[in-house]
């Protein structure tokens, strides 16, 4: 039976992995490499440190993968890697591996990655990359605290229904952070520039040429026209402002994080944070760096 069972798996592995080269890969099939395997003092890594690696399947202890990088499959033991879901939330990363994989050279300013807290058992932590100056340091550490209604937030003033919407508003906003959240660790940043639409400027079928100076001039519109000229006039000018304004909103979107999806983040101030929170209550203090940067 465990023969067959063994044939059985391997190919489905094997089918899944053709299935794969049409299909999107799942964000919940990705672990990444914490340690070289096999180690290099045995023989030659087939898994460098850091490397995505695709689920095919699980066989007890290990996983049988697929490297994005090399196209290689393989098996590795689940101590050597960390499963990652919707592209940040990395499961049985600490401190320490957190910040030897956000100094890989895949990664750059505002890289990120959630991950649980070694200090608090059942809590998360917020790492980024930031290089500062003065303490030296290319990556920073955040506490995300989590209220009795289950809500989170890292600074009291602000509380979010999930996770997801925590990642989003830092990736609009750098609102007390040491910068805005770029990328999830380790994302495969295309080389390639996407071909963008070009912006259509809205043009009004109102003709300034046909207009007669008497009728501008007029005080009482002609009933043929719901509303005078200058109406027109105003109207296209607005039109025209935010047609400009949405292109630059445009070009600022290149920058904010877009793992994950989209929809309408859930943001609540609520001022009873300040009787349940860990974090100092003087505004002018929140903004000190010793004093939310935990783990």
């Amino acid at each position: 039976m465990k023969i067959v069972s063994k044939v059985v798996a391997d190919t489905s592995a094997m089918f899944s992995h053709r299935l794969s080269l049409s299909l999107s890969v799942d964000n919940n099939d990705v672990l990444i490499v914490l340690f070289d395997y096999p180690p290099p003092a045995i023989s030659e890594p087939i898994f460098r440190m850091g490397e995505k690696l695709r689920i095919l399947s699980q066989e007890g202890d290990w996983w049988r993968v697929h490297s994005f990088a090399t196209g290689y499959e393989n098996h590795i033991p689940n101590t050597c890697v960390a499963r990652v879901y919707h592209g940040w939330l990395f499961e049985g990363v600490g401190r320490q591996k957190a910040e030897e994989l956000l100094e890989l050279p895949a990664n750059r300013l505002g890289s990120f990655m959630v991950r649980q807290s070694d200090s608090q058992r059942g809590s998360y932590c917020l790492s980024v990359r930031h290089y500062s100056q003065e303490t030296l340091r290319c990556v920073k550490h955040y506490r995300i605290f989590r209220l009795p209604n289950k809500w989170y937030y890292i600074q009291q003033r602000l509380t979010f229904q999930c996770l997801e919407d925590m990642v989003n508003h830092y990736s609009e906003v750098m609102d007390g952070l040491c910068c805005l959240l770029t990328h999830p660790c380790l994302t495969q940043l295309s080389t390639e520039t996407p071909t963008e639409q070009p912006i259509v400027m809205r043009r009004s079928q109102f003709n300034w040429r046909n207009v007669n100076r008497r009728e501008l001039l007029s005080e009482e519109a002609p009933a043929a026209r719901e509303q005078p000229f200058l109406s027109y006039g105003l109207r296209h000018s607005i039109a025209s402002y935010m047609s400009l304004v949405q292109a630059e909103a445009k070009d600022e979107d290149r920058y904010t994080f877009q793992g994950g999806s989209h929809r309408k983040k859930t943001v609540k101030p609520d001022p009873r944070n300040r009787r349940t929170c860990l974090l100092t209550s003087s505004p002018e203090e929140q903004y000190e760096e010793d004093e939310f940067e935990f783990d």
